[in-house]
This record gives structure tokens, sequence and C-alpha cells, in this order.
């Protein structure tokens, strides 16, 4: 499988990069767009890299939140068939607690009835196509993640609610040696993520983690801590960027070694 970053915090060689991330993956005779960015510029950054975005065959929004689906109502543009695949928990309810008010921090307010026709709810377990798997979380206690990121879940009449991760979802490719595993921000916690993976395919390789891992945000000594149980997994090889930030990438560097790769806008590798 081939995969291409369309968008990432880091800008390419010639390309413009945002605080988003969206992937072009090419796998077997499928291509899947993964997430679409906080804007259009997955777009323009796949038309100047000769991608055609009018070809995807299925398209995966990780999770709820601005920077990965703002750029929906572009794709829909310019593809007018492939599905879009949503989480089950998929809302337009996601805020940040940001100095005591709720900053709404979801995907495009009314993009769910515009394109309800092309939109598809994932279960929490579901094969979308052959060897390309969607998997829900099944770690348990997660919203004590969302309340400790400020990040809550608007539900009527109860309100604001710590954000439990209902509405992210891990894209899974499955592949004769083992499998690659992707989830954009891994809110849940990329190395509880890797091993909701492992549950699902016990004895397996994991050849692959790849997204960014929300650590811009925390302490060294978190990072290392992650680090440490992240590689505990066996996971092989680590592609991240994204909300992982410079300094996180630089730890997980340092305690995991060359299993670490960077993304960045216009980075194309294969596993």
């Amino acid at each position: 499988m081939r995969v291409t970053v369309l968008a990432d915090n880091l800008d390419g060689e010639s390309l413009k990069g945002e605080w988003g991330l969206s992937h072009y993956i090419e796998y077997k005779d499928k291509a899947v767009l993964l997430d679409t960015g906080l804007s259009g510029l997955f777009a323009e950054n796949a038309e100047k890299l000769g991608i055609d975005l009018s070809a995807v065959d299925s398209a995966v929004l990780s999770h709820a939140h601005d920077d990965h689906a703002n750029g929906l109502d572009t794709f829909f543009e310019v593809n007018n068939s492939a599905p879009l695949y949503i989480a089950k928990g998929c809302r337009e309810n996601c805020y940040d607690l940001v100095e005591g008010r709720y900053k709404y921090a979801g995907i495009p307010r009314g993009i769910l009835r515009r394109h309800a026709d092309r939109i598809i709810r994932a279960e929490d377990d579901m094969m979308i196509d052959g060897g390309i798997r969607l998997l829900g979380h099944s770690t348990a206690g997660l919203e004590r993640l969302g309340l400790a990121e400020n990040m809550f879940l608007k539900r009527g009449c109860l309100g604001y609610v710590p954000d439990d991760f209902c509405h992210e979802q891990s894209l899974i490719f499955e592949q004769d040696d083992g499998i690659v595993v992707f989830n954009s921000c891994s809110h849940a916690g990329a190395d509880n993520i890797v091993n909701e993976a492992i549950t699902a395919y016990p004895g397996q390789r994991i050849k692959a983690m790849i997204g960014g891992f929300h650590l811009f945000n925390k302490s060294d000594e978190y990072v290392r801590a992650f680090a440490a149980r992240l590689g505990d997994t066996g996971v092989e090889s680590i592609y991240t960027g994204h909300c992982t930030g410079e300094r996180g990438l630089s730890i997980l560097r340092q305690e995991l070694g060359d299993r670490v790769r960077t993304l960045k806008t216009g980075l194309v590798f294969e596993i």
C-alpha cells in the first residue's frame, strides 16, 4: 500500500501545510481518502501531486473535529460517487472549553443533512471493503481523557458532557503479513488504539501506526511514559505528525529510535 500525505502541519518542499490532516491511501486496486484537513487545501495539494480525487472509491472521517472535516464540502464537489464513512457517534456536537466558554470545534454545520445521501454511519466494527476495516473504541473510561483535554459533547438536556470519543474510529488495512492502523488524532491514546487492534487481530503483526497522537500539550514526563506504553505494544513502525507536535516527536524519537518517522505535507511512503 502507498500513502500520500495531502495535508499536515508541516509544509512539504513545494506544498503548503495547515493545522489538519488528510491522507490519500492506495490499497490493492482501491483509493481511500482519510480526512480532509482544515480547509480545501488537501484538494489543491492533490491536484499539484497529480492525484485525481474524483476517482476515490471511499472516504473516511476519523473523528468529528473541524481540522479533519472542514474540507468535506470540497471533497463532495470534486467526487460525486464515493461514500463517506463516519462513526456511529459522529454528530455536530463537539466543543472545546476555552477560558470558561464552550467553543464549537466540530464538523461543518449542516453537512450531515447536505450530504445525507453520501454518508454511511459505520458500526463499531465494520468491513467497508475487502481488507479495509473500521474499528470503534472498546477501551473503557475514555471520558476522563476528554475531560483532561477540555473536550466536550453537547447532549440535549444533559448539556455539555466530557467527550468519550464515540465519534472516533480507526481505519485498518489488512495485509498478508500483518495490519496497518490509521487514527488521525488518537484522542483515545495511540497505545490504547494499537491494543484495540491487537484484540481485533490476535497474533498478527502491527506493521504500522499512523496519525497524530495529540501530544503537543503534554509534559515531557507524560510523553516519555506514553512512548514506553506504545513501544510495549510491539508496533513496528510509527508515522506521526499533526497534533503530536515537534517536542512530542523529538521525545518519541529519543525513546523509540528509528521506529518513529515524521509526517509532513507531500510525504509519500509505502508499507
